[in-house]
């Protein structure tokens, strides 16, 4: 079954949930984040442009997908520590999440959120230096996911994919993780059907040669993910 991705639909893609319902699934998705390694792999990414950001004092970095606010605020934190700034966008469809990430990043000035498609986040803000994606290209379809490389080529960004990869090992144990220790019903659907939903290397590098991407780099993470940083140049 892991050869081909699954299409079927998340729970969280459905146009309306119960808000406990999604708030519980956001600080489940925040925890799994932060002790699986999933801000590490964001965070390694953006060591890697780390001379762009010294040397850019106005830098706009944008998450789409934002959610709860968990990887707005894991990049805010490090950002600080390597004493870097840079105006922080969080972009999500949903306006619980926004709500929800608004009470999360309450504190933190430099964060600011939108509710709206991701697909529009350049008709919004024209300079965006850094698009950054944890979880969420799965979601989509591999048309989709191509012309937003697209997109953000065209508008000069540098795009980072923090996402699964479709493997058998990390399906059951997700599904057994979460059947013993998740109390939201929709982590509990579909965390396993994430990594169905999930890509192959070579899946990503079709879809980066669709887009006309030649300047990019992939590398496989802990625990079965797939970081890329895909340059518009």
């Amino acid at each position: 079954m892991f050869k081909q991705r699954s299409y079927q639909k998340e729970f969280l893609d459905a146009d309306q949930i119960p808000s406990e319902l999604l708030r519980q699934n956001l600080k489940e998705l925040a925890f799994i984040n932060t002790y699986l390694g999933g801000h590490q792999i964001s965070i390694n990414a953006l060591k890697h442009l780390q001379p762009l950001l010294k040397n850019n004092q106005e830098l706009t970095i944008v998450d789409i997908g934002s959610g709860g606010g968990d990887s707005l605020i894991a990049i805010h934190h490090w950002l600080e520590a390597s004493k870097l700034k840079a105006q922080l966008i969080g972009v999500d469809l949903k306006p619980d999440c926004i709500t929800y990430a608004k009470q999360q990043c309450q504190k933190l000035k430099q964060i600011t959120l939108l509710c709206d498609d991701f697909r529009n986040v350049f008709l919004h803000h024209k300079k965006i230096d850094i698009v950054h994606a944890s979880l969420f290209c799965h979601h989509f379809l591999e048309a989709e996911i191509i012309g937003f490389i697209k997109l953000c080529r065209v508008n000069g960004s540098i795009f980072i994919i923090n996402d699964l990869e479709r493997n058998p090992i990390a399906y059951y144990a997700i599904k057994w993780l979460t059947f013993f220790f998740s109390k939201s019903p929709l982590v509990k659907h579909d965390a396993p059907l994430s990594v169905w939903r999930g890509f192959k290397k070579k899946e990503w590098l079709a879809m980066l040669l669709a887009a006309d991407v030649k300047n990019y780099t992939i590398k496989n993470k802990w625990a079965f993910r797939h970081q890329l940083i895909i340059y518009p140049h």
